[in-house]
């Protein structure tokens, strides 16, 4: 039987906020004396809706501790270019360190004509289009506070439509092992309102080439209502395990994996391709029990990401997140750090 995730959520505080800007994702590092947040934002005036997918940026902020709160410092991986793949917007940031170099995973895109400020000047169609050419880039650093310099080719191309993962490659979570050795867990669909699910892919070292390590999905379902996304991934040393959390996606009223939409479902593996999901799968649900005292459920906590100690073991969850009327309807975002505590 595969061990259940052994911590479960603690105190919630607001991470970092923008009056300016609407914020999305959280991949936290400790390095250089601080913490280090890398997250995407794009003006408040341009409203939510699909404008993550056309005006998002990745910014860097830091704190001194892993609740923040997080200051902002500089903005990462600005608009370069439409002729590059990731030269119109940049999101999904997933930052990681090895042998002297900061290694940022993100998604990525380009498109033709206007750029929007406004959520009514994108219609489903163009939003669709885009959508179909997010693809996962790399950026490599000496320091956090230096230049992060891009690839200019996709870490890991869509295949034919012959395949489940025609359309993207987005999402990117990667663990690297102590040898250098790379694995990355993706996201695609095969075509619109397909079933999301995840793929793993495998590299020599951090920026080396990019393969796939088995032509399915991992986490394969029989009911194409159970969608999966938002994977974090991260290789238990001690234990010689690869460790997943990711988003219980479900559609259409379905229970899906943890039986409530929007929770974490924990999963583990000896490979990285045969995923076990625990028993008890649920890792993280909406509910947030706040430092001030107050309670809420959240229309939405995505992106989670974990940060470890010098044992390995986690001790910080982070997500996007934000307050509206309904899921991915909001008012404003907002990054939450979630204190973990483990289970007796």
């Amino acid at each position: 039987m595969v061990n259940q995730f052994g911590f479960s959520q603690g105190e919630c505080s607001k991470a970092l906020a923008s009056e300016d800007y609407f914020l999305w994702d959280g991949s936290v590092i400790f390095a250089e004396g601080q913490y280090h947040l890398f997250s995407s934002r794009w003006p408040a005036e341009y409203g939510f809706g699909w404008n993550w997918l056309f005006n998002s940026e990745i910014i860097h902020s830091v704190s001194d501790t892993p609740e923040g709160p997080y200051h902002f410092q500089n903005v990462v991986l600005p608009r370069r270019g439409r002729e590059y793949f990731d030269g119109m917007n940049t999101h999904n940031p997933c930052i990681r360190y090895y042998d002297g170099k900061f290694y940022l995973y993100y998604m990525g895109c380009t498109y033709d004509g206007d750029i929007p400020t406004h959520m009514s000047q994108i219609d489903v169609e163009r939003a669709e289009e885009v959508w179909n050419k997010k693809r996962i880039g790399l950026a490599v650093a000496d320091s956090l506070t230096g230049e992060f310099v891009r690839r200019d080719t996709p870490l890991l191309e869509p295949r034919d439509s012959s395949h489940w993962d025609c359309t993207v490659t987005t999402n990117p979570s990667v663990a690297i092992l102590p040898d250098g050795k790379t694995y990355m867990i993706y996201k695609s669909r095969s075509r619109r309102g397909g079933t999301l699910k995840l793929g793993v892919a495998y590299a020599e070292k951090p920026d080396g080439e990019f393969r796939r390590l088995c032509d399915e999905p991992i986490l394969r379902f029989s009911d194409p209502d159970f969608h999966v996304e938002d994977p974090f991934l991260w290789y238990d040393e001690k234990r010689k395990k690869f460790c997943l959390i990711a988003k219980d996606d479900s559609h259409n009223g379905s229970k899906g994996i943890t039986g409530e939409w929007g929770n974490g479902f924990y999963a583990e593996s000896d490979d990285c391709i045969h995923f076990e999901i625990a028993e008890s799968p649920i890792a993280y649900t909406r509910h947030c029990h706040w430092t001030d005292g107050h309670e809420s459920v959240q229309n939405n906590l995505e992106r989670c990401s974990l940060i470890f100690d010098e044992n390995g073991a986690p001790t910080h969850m982070f997500f996007a997140s934000g307050d509206g009327p309904k899921p991915y309807v909001f008012d404003r975002t907002y990054t939450i750090c979630s204190r973990l505590e483990k289970k007796s």
